[in-house]
Formats: structure tokens, sequence, C-alpha cells
């Protein structure tokens, strides 16, 4: 089993920075790929963006923000410069084990815990 767990969350103001990152423990090395998505109230989670373990030059990513993977030490980063109040959501660091569609909520069948971040305007 694999366990996944976000952190980087907090206020940050409107045009700062961000970077999140989320560190997996247990079986890793049977991931195909790792994602974020972020979700707020009364909406659908939505995809922010994808990599591929094992070709970190196959990755997508949305909203400006750039996903980078760590293998080695078994990590995975979400940053983004000029943030904007409309990236406040919780994020989700998600994980799959298998060849998917890397943007589809419903491929993913490991999930952290979510870290809330909030930009102030």
């Amino acid at each position: 089993q694999v366990q996944l767990a976000e952190s980087g969350g907090g206020t940050v103001p409107a045009g700062g920075s961000l970077r999140l990152s989320c560190v997996a423990s247990g079986w890793v090395d049977s991931l195909y790929a790792m994602a974020w998505f972020r979700q707020t109230p009364g909406k659908e989670r939505e995809f922010v963006a994808a990599i591929s373990r094992s070709v970190p030059d196959n990755f997508l990513a949305n909203f400006g923000f750039i996903i980078s993977i760590d293998n080695p030490n078994n990590k995975m980063y979400l940053q983004k410069n000029n943030l904007n109040p409309t990236d406040t959501a919780v994020y989700y660091c998600a994980a799959v084990n298998r060849i998917v569609p890397l943007t589809r909520t419903t491929a993913y069948n490991l999930w952290g815990r979510g870290t809330q971040v909030t930009v102030s305007s």
C-alpha cells in the first residue's frame, strides 16, 4: 500500500508564491503517475497537474502551476508564482499504479488528505 501526505499549504497574499510538497511512502515503485487536484466548497475536484514517475518529462499542468518530482526521495512538488484568489482551494496529492488518462479524477486510486491554500486579496 502507498500513503500520500501533502504539506506546504497556508495563507498567501495575492501575487505571492507557493510550493506544495507530497511525500509518498510504502510501495512507491508501483506508482505510474502522481498528480495534484484541487477542490473548493460546492464544486467538483479539478485537475491541476500530473507527472509520470518513470518519464518526468511527461507532465501536464494548468493554471500556471509547475509540477516536478524527486524520485529518489519519493517527493512531488507543485509551485506557482503570482497567486490569485481564484487559486484558493484544498489541494490534494494523488497517485495511480497503472497507465491512465492523467487528467481524470476517477483514474486515481490513491489520495492524500489535502492541504488548504488560501490566497488573500
